[in-house]
């Protein structure tokens, strides 16, 4: 804080930007605080850095779930079966598999699924789109009722049953 000709100018330590206004100043910190429930145009800058690995993040707490792809660490387990993440909202989508929630349906089929991008990949098979080919290998096994091609003839045998709903494995759990 300091007076310019009869006026107070606040600034800011970290980005060096300057406030006129008491209350514009206390909004602009919050984006520099822990949770920073604000974005300000001017000052995304990447302040956190890792230790690790270099890469930098606007926020502190990007930084903390970051960190956790080198050390390991996943705090997040799920009560039911004991897996664990290294993010909440992972364990809270990993959820929907024990409670059977299925928000997401097809509307050409009757087939539902707990993710989003499970049912945009799941659409490829009424549309046709295949956007994944293998310039490597060729894939001379093609499944009849979609068209879907394989390199080896047993893994179009696996794909098939998802056509017929045939459940050759079973669970003794």
């Amino acid at each position: 804080m300091s007076k310019d000709i009869g006026k107070t100018i606040y600034h800011c330590n970290i980005c060096k930007m300057s406030f006129s206004k008491k209350s514009q100043f206390a909004l602009h910190k919050l984006i520099h605080g822990e949770d920073k429930p604000y974005q300000c145009d001017i000052c995304r800058e990447k302040l956190y850095e890792c230790d690790i690995c270099g890469k930098s993040f606007t926020l502190k707490s990007t930084l903390t779930i970051h960190i956790r792809i080198h050390t390991g660490e996943k705090p997040y387990q799920c009560d039911m079966c004991g897996i664990a993440f290294s993010e909440r909202s992972s364990l809270s989508v990993h959820k929907q598999i024990h409670t059977g929630v299925k928000p997401y349906h097809c509307d050409v089929c009757d087939k539902s699924f707990s993710r989003h991008h499970y049912l945009a990949e799941h659409k490829r098979i009424h549309t046709g789109d295949k956007p994944y080919h293998c310039d490597i290998y060729d894939k001379p096994y093609h499944c009849d009722i979609c068209g879907k091609s394989f390199s080896r003839n047993h893994t179009l045998i696996e794909h098939k049953q998802t056509h017929t709903g045939e459940k050759p494995y079973r669970c003794d759990i």
